[in-house]
């Protein structure tokens, strides 16, 4: 993992409402699926480059476009969170 992953993830949570919000999340080729508990604290302005390419916030789901670092920030996320993608 590198620390510009590890601080990628971190930003990335932030802006979805800190750790307590997100609920789970999943790789998928070029997004992160994230389910989050409270969509309205999700500041989804920020939700674009440098950070990302680009989200969709659709109810409690909200995808982040990251590109082929998908499967590799899904790992950071697990690794700086303590848990796993999936929510578990």
């Amino acid at each position: 993992m590198s620390d510009n992953d590890t601080q990628k993830i971190r930003d990335i949570v932030d802006v979805l409402g800190g750790i307590g919000n997100v609920y789970a999340v999943e790789p998928c080729v070029t997004r992160l699926r994230f389910e989050v508990v409270d969509p309205t604290i999700v500041d989804a302005s920020r939700l674009r480059q440098p950070l990302c390419f680009g989200a969709s916030v659709v109810g409690t789901a909200v995808q982040v476009i990251v590109g082929p670092a998908a499967d590799r920030l899904a790992d950071s996320f697990s690794e700086v969170f303590g848990a796993t993608p999936n929510g578990s």
